[in-house]
C-alpha cells in the first residue's frame, strides 16, 4: 500500500484525526453492524476513510487504486465535484416528496435515461436498486403476458431480494432457492468452460441457442412470461456473449411470445463502451433494468426501462407495484448530474478506449507472461483475469463458489501493492472507473503483475 504523506486527505480531514475515526468506526461495526453475504465473526471490513477519483484512503491513511469501482458502481470514479454540487442543490431545492407527485429531477432523469436506451424503451419506473428493479421487470412481464415461469441462465447475479435470487444463476441462490418461484435456470454461453462442448464461438453461440430452443420446448413456450439475461454477465465471470446470441435470444423470444429482460445494473451506464451493454450486439429488449453507475452510487437508484408495448398493458389497467422512494429527488438529481457529466466529459468513449486500447492488451499482455492466468476476456472498463493452477486442464485456482488459500494471498499481495481488486472465486476482475487515466490504467496493471508472481507460485502444470 502506498502510505500517504501529506498530513491532509483530500476529504480536508488531517491523517490523525482520520486514523481516530477509522478506529472508532470499526469498534462500533464490529459491535453492531451485520454485514452482507458474509459470516459475521469471520470478517475484519476495511474501513475507507476518503475518497478521489480513481483512489480511496484506508483507515491507516493508506492509498490504494479502486479497480473495484467498488461494487462496480463508481462509474465517474469518487466525489466528481459536479454530482456532489448536484446532490447538494438538489437537498436546498427538495429534498424529498412522495413518488405520486411530479418533480423537476425525476422527469429529467427519466428523460436522459429514456434519450440513451435503445428502441422504444420509452417510458421509466424508478426503484431503489438493482434487485427490485428485477423483481418489479419480471412482475410486468408475468401481468403483461399472463404467463408465470422465467427463465434465467446459470453463471448470473440478479440480486438478493426473493425474487432476484431465485433468478440468480450463482451459488448465492442456494440457502434462498425453494424451488417454487416459477424459475428455470439454463446454461448460457461460456466458451473457456463450455457446457457444449464447443471449439469456436460460432459453435457456442449456435450450441447455446439450440439448448435453449429445446428447453423451452420442453418446458412449454406458453407458458414462459420471459427470459432474463444479463447483457454482460458481471460478477459471474464478464463472459462476453459470442457473435449472433443476443439476437438469437431475441428471435426466439419473438417467436414465442417471451418478454427479453436485460439485467444492465452492473454492465449498463457506459461500462462496456456503450451507454448500455446490450448495445453492443444490436438488440432491443422490451424491458431493460439499470442502477449502480446511474448515479455512480453516489445515492442509490435503480429502476426499469419499459417499451411500448408494456406501458400499453398498464395505460388503462394499474400496474400493482410501487415504492414510497420511487424516484427520490436527491437520487434522481444525482443520476441527472452523473449523465451530464459523463455526456460533457466523455467517459463513456474513453471507456471504449480504455479498454480497446489500454487495459485490454494490457491485461493480455499480462497473460501472455503469467501461466496462472488461464483467460482474460472484457469490453471497455470491464474485464475478468481467469486464474488457474493449470493452463492445461483449467483446474480454477478456487473451487467455484468458493475462494481458497491461494486466491487469498494474491488479493493480500493486490492491497499491500496499493490496489483495491474486485474478486469472485478464481477471478480478478479490472473494473475501475470510466474516466480513469491510462497512467491510472498502467499502475493497477504493474500492481497486478506481482500480485500475479504470486498466483504463479500455485501452478502445477
Amino acid at each position: 500500500m502506498t502510505a500517504t504523506t501529506s498530513h491532509l486527505l483530500p476529504n480536508g480531514q488531517d491523517l490523525d484525526t482520520a486514523r481516530a475515526e477509522a478506529a472508532r468506526a470499526y469498534e462500533l461495526d464490529r459491535q453492531h453492524v451485520f454485514h452482507s453475504w458474509s459470516a459475521q465473526a469471520q470478517i475484519k471490513p476495511m474501513t475507507i476513510v476518503a475518497s478521489d477519483g480513481s483512489y480511496v484512503w484506508d483507515g491507516d491513511g493508506n492509498k490504494l487504486l479502486d479497480f473495484s469501482s467498488q461494487l462496480v458502481f463508481t462509474n465517474i470514479g469518487h466525489q466528481h465535484p459536479k454530482v456532489v454540487a448536484a446532490i447538494a442543490e438538489q437537498a436546498a431545492k427538495l429534498c424529498t416528496i412522495a413518488p405520486q407527485h411530479a418533480n423537476a429531477a425525476r422527469s429529467e432523469a427519466a428523460r436522459l435515461i429514456a434519450e440513451r436506451t435503445p428502441g422504444d424503451l420509452n417510458r421509466v419506473f424508478f426503484t431503489n436498486g438493482g434487485a427490485d428493479a428485477v423483481e418489479h421487470a419480471v412482475r410486468m412481464a408475468r401481468l403483461h403476458t399472463g404467463r408465470y415461469k422465467v427463465l434465467a441462465r446459470y453463471r448470473s447475479y440478479h440480486g438478493g431480494t426473493d425474487t432476484a435470487v431465485n433468478l440468480t444463476g450463482d451459488p448465492r441462490r442456494y440457502p434462498n432457492d425453494y424451488a417454487s418461484s416459477g424459475v428455470v435456470h439454463f446454461n448460457g454461453p461460456f466458451l473457456y468452460r463450455s457446457s457444449f462442448f464447443a471449439e469456436n464461438e460460432q459453435q457456442e453461440s449456435e450450441r447455446a441457442l439450440d439448448y435453449l430452443e429445446r428447453l423451452i420446448a420442453h418446458e412449454g413456450p406458453a407458458s414462459i412470461a420471459a427470459i432474463i439475461l444479463e447483457s454482460v454477465p458481471g460478477t459471474a465471470g464478464i463472459m462476453v456473449p459470442p457473435p449472433g446470441y443476443m439476437a438469437g435470444v431475441r428471435e426466439i423470444c419473438d417467436r414465442h411470445g417471451i418478454v427479453f429482460i436485460a439485467d444492465e445494473v452492473m454492465a449498463g451506464f457506459g461500462r462496456t463502451g456503450k451507454w448500455f451493454a446490450i448495445d453492443n450486439f444490436d438488440v432491443v429488449p422490451d424491458l431493460m433494468t439499470f442502477a449502480k453507475g446511474v448515479t455512480s452510487g453516489y445515492v442509490p437508484l435503480g429502476g426499469v426501462a419499459i417499451n411500448d408495448a408494456i406501458y400499453s398493458t398498464f395505460a388503462d389497467r394499474a400496474y400493482p407495484g410501487g415504492l414510497t422512494y420511487s424516484g427520490h429527488p436527491l437520487a434522481c438529481g444525482a443520476a441527472v448530474a452523473t449523465i451530464n457529466a459523463m455526456e460533457d466529459e466523455g467517459m463513456v468513449a474513453n471507456a471504449a478506449r480504455i479498454g480497446e486500447d489500454v487495459l485490454g492488451p494490457g491485461l493480455r499482455e499480462l497473460a501472455a507472461r503469467h501461466p496462472s492466468v488461464g483467460e482474460v476476456r472484457g469490453l471497455g472498463v470491464f474485464w475478468a483475469l481467469e486464474l488457474v493452477a493449470n493452463q492445461q486442464t483449467r483446474e480454477p485456482l478456487a473451487p467455484y463458489g468458493s475462494s481458497s488459500p491461494a486466491m487469498n494471498e494474491v488479493l493480500a499481495a493486490c492491497k499491500s501493492g496499493g490496489l483495491l481488486p474486485f474478486a469472485n472465486f478464481n477471478r480478478i476482475h479490472a473494473v475501475p472507473a470510466c474516466n480513469i487515466t491510462d497512467a491510472e490504467v498502467a499502475e493497477g496493471l504493474a500492481i497486478l503483475d506481482k500480485a500475479l508472481d504470486v498466483a504463479d507460485g500455485h501452478v502445477t502444470g
